[in-house]
């Protein structure tokens, strides 16, 4: 029996972050395939940061700005 994986993020979460990231018209014409490994890349460190970020406001505590926070500030 084949067994599904659910996935982390809602497909509203991942249309939403490839809007940000300027690369929806390639979604919407191509599918997920046509998008580079870059911005893939670039989608899943955009959802790390925002979850940071989620996660610091409900625990009332700083975001912190390294790693994945400090190479979004420098425009990756």
């Amino acid at each position: 029996m084949p067994r599904h994986s659910r996935g982390v993020m809602s497909d509203a979460l991942k249309y939403e972050l490839a809007r940000e990231l300027g690369v929806w018209d390639v979604v919407s014409h191509e599918g997920w395939g046509g998008v580079s490994s870059r911005n893939c890349g670039n989608l899943v460190r955009l959802a790390v940061q925002k979850a940071e970020i989620a996660l610091a406001a409900r625990y009332g505590t700083a975001p912190t700005l390294t790693g994945v926070g400090a190479w979004m500030r420098t425009g990756g």
